[in-house]
């Protein structure tokens, strides 16, 4: 079993997988505090000093007593989720780049030379360098080279 999953875990496609999920989550984390440390600090300012990560909705406040708490706080932290929602459309931004790039870069495959030619006059198809038609006896004109 274990040479199995040897044989498996060393395959070119299993090892390529790998180190993409490593280098994704890498740069998520680059992303995160990307969001997090340079674009919500302006657009907080921008709106009066909000700090995203602390807009919240209470359902419930905190309950202390003798300086210990009991009931925590409950909240929607919507500014937390603002902030997962930037983070996602940024990766998503450059996930769809790196795939346009990507492609741009593939080099289109080039068509073959063709080995066939129609007929003038009956469109039976023929060999390229063929100077008279074997279906309708016809002289055809000689295959540039």
């Amino acid at each position: 079993m274990f040479s199995e999953f040897k044989k498996f875990a060393m395959r070119g496609n299993v090892m390529d997988m790998a180190i993409g999920i490593i280098l994704g989550a890498a740069f998520g984390k680059i992303v995160a505090s990307f969001v997090k440390d340079v674009i919500m600090p302006p657009i907080g300012m921008m709106l009066g000093g909000v700090d995203f990560k602390d807009l919240q909705y209470v359902l419930q406040d905190e309950v202390m007593k003798d300086d210990k708490v009991v009931q925590q706080l409950v909240a929607i932290k919507y500014g937390a989720w603002l902030n997962t929602v930037i983070d996602f459309v940024i990766v998503a931004f450059v996930i769809f780049m790196v795939v346009k790039v990507m492609n741009k870069m593939k080099r289109a495959e080039p068509e073959p030379d063709p080995t066939e030619k129609k007929c003038d006059f009956c469109c039976s198809t023929i060999p390229i360098a063929a100077t008279r038609c074997p279906q309708c006896t016809s002289e055809l004109a000689a295959a540039d080279a």
